[in-house]
């Protein structure tokens, strides 16, 4: 309802200048336009508060392919926390309101939060479970020796954005399909959204990842580092990379990131299958690729195979 409200409210503000200029208003009639706006938009808050929405007490706004989204998707769905996903289509959110995924929307009560970024989102739940289950939530302690190692990973996750759109972007199909377009999850509005705005999408992705030559080898090397770290870490025959038999968010998150690029089958849970395409239907240059690092990396690879294999249902799975 509260969204509702809040899209009514848009649509009123964007038609307020068209209604002012179609009846030719004097300025102090533009004014009182203006003060009935912000009476509007006291009302549309008072109201959340008054006759909150009904919702779930978390919500993890996603991207179903995100390989960041997978490691907090797959982090709840170990928790085993009740949550609903909410499924958006691609960069629309980054570059049009932004904000980027995941994201999680805690309810308490009337109030309202949203928690951005994946370490974040990973602080968050194990503060709010730990005191519930600590032997549950302790895959989750931010220990500096784990904190640190995600650091890393995420820097490897974010060359793997590069690396993936440098094959992607020029195919516009399947950048389309990888973004949502065929996904039912993601809203109708979006995905023709993304379809009438790809050439604006990709021109801002290609600036903000420069998705160059030298942009592209920055990253293969940045992902060769990470993968040479993680086959040397396995090399003792270890369940997790920091060592021990109990994983942790490290290992999901180098799970999650290097799953966007080997693509084993339980990637995203089940929630990412809609957006799933095959290695015959990518670039030749993207599969030599792939083809190298699991011949290169196999016991990376193969750790990764296995981790995959235990992962449980997404939570809103099919």
């Amino acid at each position: 309802m509260t969204d509702k409200r809040n899209l009514a409210f848009a649509i009123v503000v964007f038609l307020a200048p068209v209604a002012v200029a179609w009846f030719g208003l004097s300025v102090p009639a533009a004014v009182g336009v203006v003060l009935l706006l912000l009476l509007l938009r006291w009302f549309v808050t008072l109201s959340g508060i008054l006759a909150p929405e009904r919702t779930p007490k978390l919500v993890l706004a996603t991207i179903s392919a995100s390989h960041f989204v997978e490691k907090v998707r797959w982090s709840m769905d170990l928790l085993d926390v009740d949550y609903v996903e909410q499924t958006s289509g691609a960069t629309l959110g980054a570059f049009y309101s932004g904000r980027s995924v995941p994201q999680l929307k805690v309810r308490t009560g009337i109030v309202r939060s949203v928690i951005g970024d994946s370490p974040d989102i990973l602080r968050y739940l194990y503060g709010r479970y730990v005191h519930e289950d600590p032997q549950r939530v302790a895959f989750l302690e931010p220990t500096a020796e784990r904190v640190e190692l995600e650091r890393k990973l995420d820097a490897y996750a974010r060359s793997l954005q590069v690396w993936i759109y440098c094959y992607l972007l020029p195919d516009r199909d399947l950048t389309l399909h990888a973004w949502g377009v065929n996904n039912p999850a993601t809203p109708a509005w979006q995905r023709v959204a993304l379809r009438v705005l790809f050439p604006v999408q990709a021109f801002l992705i290609r600036y903000s990842f420069k998705t160059n030559e030298k942009g592209y080898k920055r990253a293969v090397a940045r992902i060769e580092e990470t993968l040479t770290m993680a086959e040397e870490q396995l090399a003792d025959g270890r369940d997790s990379l920091l060592g021990g038999n109990d994983i942790n968010f490290t290992d999901i998150a180098f799970a999650a990131y290097t799953g966007l690029w080997l693509r084993p089958l339980a990637y995203g849970g089940g929630m990412a299958d809609a957006n799933r395409f095959e290695r015959d239907r990518m670039p030749a240059a993207m599969r030599a690729d792939i083809e190298r690092w699991e011949e290169a990396y196999p016991r990376a690879a193969a750790w990764v195979e296995r981790l995959y294999e235990s992962r449980p249902p997404a939570a809103g799975a099919p």
